[in-house]
């Protein structure tokens, strides 16, 4: 095999790949990344046996062929090189050997069989459509901050996405919990979608797909059965297996009872917050909401380092009320809203409470309240 690639091609490529594999690995050979040159493309192939993904690249193949060499070391070398450097990279199969050369600097890495890279079995998928990436890209940015860290509730490690009932109809609609707080994210039901199994998307594989939705104009082809999901633009295919369990119910935690309404300024609240914030104990972190008519007092109390308080201006005509927070849970939903208003709708300072953005209803935010 013998190819030349211009750098910035080479790089975003390679980089692409690197970040699925694993760090520590028992398996060499998923410490590497597989190489395949055909035609005028060269393809980028690593997989840590969960997440496959496969980049393409255009370059001058002379020699088609295929060859594993070391992701890390490789995305090092290129990352190096000087911008706009053409990368020559020739693999010698009977030596074990890849040469990576460009302008006046010349490696040469050691390289495994090919025959030896696990390729992600292919599956039926049961549903097919293609959704513009802002509206992929919204709903899994706004709702992975809820993505449970506790491996024994494994069900709740990443995104569920599934179709739905909304306000106005069928939508495609992403939730995360980690028991604490919730994020439930509605968008328009594309084409195709209907018959989709509702799965849950791993938080590895939500980090990963987030690189493939920064073009605004990209259409993303998403592909979904039972067992795998797979996210797809014409350079990049990114596949995963979903997390084998069964979401909970997650309505049943949504209150619908919430008659006392707070409306503020979103960036506002996550400043204050953040300023009172300052001084409470990095254990429970609580901040105290004290809402009485059109004001609201935010206070921390913490004996050991001091105490803060902050009075903000709000849109609240209901009854007095006290309740508390953890304020980085406060802080990670204050901070998901876009439009200038965030609505607080309380019941109790015993209940969980909810947020939305404005008037919106396509995102909705759960937060347990704390004692204070």
């Amino acid at each position: 095999m013998k190819i030349s690639v211009e750098r910035a091609a080479l790089l975003k490529a390679v980089s692409q790949a690197q970040s699925v594999v694993e760090r520590r690995n028992t398996i060499p050979i998923l410490a590497n990344v597989l190489i395949e040159a055909e035609g005028s493309d060269v393809t980028f192939r690593a997989t840590d046996l969960d997440i496959e993904v496969v980049d393409r690249a255009p370059a001058q193949v002379e020699r088609a062929g295929a060859t594993t060499v070391s992701a890390t070391t490789l995305h090092e070398i290129v990352r190096k090189l000087p911008d706009g450097a053409l990368v020559t990279l020739t693999a010698d199969s009977a030596a074990g050997r890849l040469t990576v050369e460009a302008g006046r600097s010349n490696f040469s890495l050691a390289t495994l069989p090919k025959e030896d890279f696990p390729v992600m079995a292919s599956s039926e998928y049961a549903s097919n459509f293609s959704i513009a990436a802002p509206k992929l890209r919204r709903l899994f940015d706004k709702s992975k901050f809820a993505i449970s860290t506790e491996e024994t509730r494994y069900y709740l490690n990443g995104v569920y996405m599934h179709i739905a009932q909304g306000d106005d109809g069928t939508v495609l609609r992403c939730v995360a919990t980690d028991g604490h707080r919730l994020a439930r994210i509605d968008s328009d039901m594309p084409e195709g979608a209907a018959d989709m199994p509702g799965v849950i998307v791993p938080r590895k594989t939500v980090g990963e797909l987030r690189k493939l939705l920064d073009d605004d104009e990209m259409q993303i082809a998403v592909s979904v059965s039972e067992t795998k999901v797979r996210f797809a633009t014409p350079e990049i295919t990114l596949t995963s297996k979903v997390i084998d369990g069964t979401f909970p119910d997650y309505t049943r935690v949504i209150p619908v009872g919430n008659t006392r309404k707070m409306e503020v300024d979103a960036s506002d609240f996550a400043k204050a917050v953040d300023r009172v914030a300052t001084v409470s104990s990095e254990r429970s972190r609580a901040v105290k909401l004290q809402l009485d008519e059109d004001r609201l007092i935010l206070s921390v109390n913490a004996p050991d380092s001091g105490a803060a308080e902050e009075e903000l201006a709000v849109a609240y005509a209901d009854e007095r009320l006290e309740i508390g927070f953890n304020a980085k849970y406060l802080l990670e939903i204050a901070s998901q809203v876009d439009r200038e208003n965030a609505v607080f709708l309380f019941n109790s300072s015993g209940d969980p409470t909810l947020m939305r953005e404005g008037n919106d209803l396509s995102a909705v935010y759960v937060v347990m309240p704390m004692r204070v």
